[in-house]
């Protein structure tokens, strides 16, 4: 699942705030115990209140334990340039298709995705009141969209960027939060498949010749999933050639293995032209153990054929203990994974657990 999608209803507010608690005092590992060969990442929203001490300190503290790079949710110029100071790469995390922004719901709630039921995200936001999806398949999406990189990408203190909710609503949710919702999907309830707009249907029709609407049973229709995969990897492949002209780097955070993200937010992100990946291999989101990150890292590593690096997305409160963090981190790079993405709240056990299971 999202990394802050339900994180509030799971009783993780602070980590939905993007709030990282000050570090321990504990004696940091230094960085050339860590494999110097990995690219290992934080994401963080960046605190904008806090002093250039403190920054100073933790960045230098999570590059001296393997750290390479830092995914900021927020823009923040003294975030950016202070890890930079300290070696660390700067890239913006940016919410791509869930925009939910006031001036853009009320300037163009025509561009918002609608379910099977004909309702709007602009007006009916499924699951939660944040869940605001614009629709892929329109060309005023996508110019926004590149406007938004190109912003980003222009600040010269911006490395590269990494895409979220780059997909579909969830069609399916994570079926450890089938039970927070009250909501049990065994099949696709049209209330929550999308976009069924008008757009999408002209489309789907000069392509097919079919009428998505006088199909009975669309869910399970191959080539109306097809024309939704397809719908965003053009997107997103046209936001990497936006990049490129920058000369800087693209990733993106998907869902934890092809299967998954296919099956229950459309998303077909071997079919990217990135520069890298994250999977979000959250595995208690799934109601799966600590040994489920190395099945889902050798997934995506076997279905990428060295497309481009894999970086295992790891969700620290899924963990019992560090030594579960070590073990997660070990099973991922055994499994092909180029480095470490973490969310959650990256303190100084959390790095000794983290540099442990970097030495193999």
């Amino acid at each position: 699942m999202k990394k802050r999608t339900f994180l509030k209803q799971m009783g993780l507010t602070a980590l939905a705030a993007g709030q990282t608690p000050q570090l321990l005092q504990a004696k940091p590992l230094l960085a050339e115990k860590a494999d110097s060969k990995l690219k290992n990442w934080i994401w963080i929203n960046p605190d904008h209140k806090e002093s250039e001490d403190v920054l100073t300190a933790r960045y230098k503290k999570f590059k001296a334990h393997g750290i390479t790079g830092i995914f900021f949710e927020a823009d923040d110029e003294k975030h950016f340039t202070i890890a930079k100071k300290q070696g660390l790469s700067t890239h913006r995390w940016i919410w791509t298709l869930n925009r939910g922004e006031e001036s853009l719901l009320k300037a163009h709630p025509e561009w918002y995705a609608i379910n099977r039921k004909g309702e709007s995200c602009a007006t009916n936001p499924p699951y939660v009141g944040y869940y605001r999806w614009l629709c892929p398949s329109r060309p005023e999406v996508r110019d926004y969209l590149e406007n938004v990189v190109k912003t980003e990408l222009s600040k010269p203190y911006v490395d590269g960027i990494h895409l979220d909710y780059v997909r579909y609503c969830d069609v399916i949710l994570a079926v450890n939060l089938w039970q927070v919702y009250g909501i049990k999907q065994n099949q696709e309830l049209p209330e929550y498949d999308f976009c069924y707009c008008e757009v999408c249907q002209k489309k789907f029709k000069e392509w097919k010749g079919i009428d998505i609407k006088s199909v009975e049973n669309p869910d399970q229709n191959l080539s109306w999933r097809k024309f939704r995969y397809d719908n965003v990897t053009r997107l997103v492949n046209h936001l990497v050639k936006t990049a490129s002209s920058f000369k800087k780097p693209i990733s993106a955070a998907v869902f934890p293995t092809p299967e998954v993200a296919k099956r229950i937010v459309r998303q077909d992100w071997v079919n990217w032209n990135l520069n890298a990946v994250c999977p979000m291999i959250y595995h208690k989101f799934y109601k799966e153990d600590v040994n489920w990150i190395g099945d889902a890292v050798e997934e995506g590593v076997k279905a990428l054929h060295g497309k481009f690096p894999l970086y295992a997305g790891l969700y620290l409160p899924d963990f019992d203990n560090h030594e579960e963090i070590t073990q997660g981190v070990k099973l991922a790079l055994k499994n092909g994974a180029a480095g470490i993405s973490l969310f959650g709240n990256v303190d100084d056990n959390v790095l000794k657990a983290f540099v442990k299971g970097t030495q193999g």
